[in-house]
């Protein structure tokens, strides 16, 4: 049983370190006091494998690389999986979070990601070659990553679909 954890938990922390981080935003972020100012930072991070399995977190910090470090370690414990047809996502999507609202629509092979920056950053770390997106609404960086992830964690694929209905996947596809 030990063996079993101990092995479990190797794969995990394999999988954790094959994570590709990016950046989205760093806010200064500043505090009046008595003796003056006191400034920090707070980093938005996207980290993702790659192969359809992505989170993001938020770092604060005196220090950019220390935000940026907990933004990371935030990240890595909110991941989710993402449904994926080939290299681009199953259907069209709309993600909203608080007043940021992302719609993504699946792309033919060799499209490219079309896509804004915070939003191009999670389809990115996803895995996602082939998508064409808009964000609407707001364009604060985190309301925006939040409702692509929001809306890629809606995403179902057939098998799924069917499962639900109690069918089979060619009798959905027709």
């Amino acid at each position: 049983m030990k063996e079993e954890k101990a092995l479990a938990m190797n794969e995990t922390t394999a999988n954790v370190n094959e994570l590709q981080e990016r950046v989205v935003a760093i806010n200064r972020v500043s505090k009046t006091v008595k003796g003056g100012r006191i400034f920090k930072f707070a980093a938005l991070v996207v980290v993702g494998d790659g192969n359809g399995t992505v989170g993001f977190g938020l770092g604060k910090s005196g220090e950019v690389p220390d935000a940026i470090r907990k933004g990371i370690e935030d990240a890595k414990k909110n991941l989710i999986h993402v449904s994926l047809k080939g290299t681009t996502i199953p259907h069209e999507i709309i993600g909203k979070y608080g007043a940021g609202v992302v719609l993504m629509k699946p792309a033919a092979p060799g499209t490219g990601v079309i896509a804004g920056g915070p939003v191009r950053a999670v389809v990115e770390t996803v895995g996602i070659k082939d998508i064409r997106s808009k964000a609407l609404r707001s364009n604060n960086p985190c309301n925006v990553v939040r409702a692509t992830i929001d809306g890629l964690s809606k995403l179902r694929n057939v098998d799924e679909v069917a499962a639900i209905r109690g069918k089979s996947a060619k009798e959905i596809l027709g």
